[in-house]
């Protein structure tokens, strides 16, 4: 999971008020998930077959080998269809009167 922070400091241009200032922030986070498995079982016979697996899970310890591979059906995790949702959340405060 990434998460990002972003601050951006801005004066306003309103001469009565010259040391005001606008402040946004806004952090995104994406969440990353493997759905189900794409691998063609049958490409060496001409066809196309899948196993049917609907989501990935990892037979090990994540910064193993057996991290990447999925425990349901044997595949790398690339063969799983990657899904990825990112949520963003803005704060706005205005300048002060």
């Amino acid at each position: 999971m990434k998460k990002r922070q972003v601050v951006i400091k801005q004066r306003s241009r309103n001469s009565n008020t010259s040391s005001s200032w606008t402040t946004t922030s806004s952090s995104a986070t994406n969440n990353i998930r493997y759905v189900e498995c794409q691998k063609n079982h049958a490409a060496n016979i001409g066809g196309y077959a899948v196993d049917g697996c609907r989501e990935f899970m990892a037979a090990g310890d994540e910064g193993t080998d057996d991290a990447l591979r999925c425990a349901a059906c044997g595949c790398h995790r690339n063969f799983h269809r990657k899904e990825v949702n990112t949520e963003v959340v803005c704060e706005y405060s205005p300048p002060n009167a």
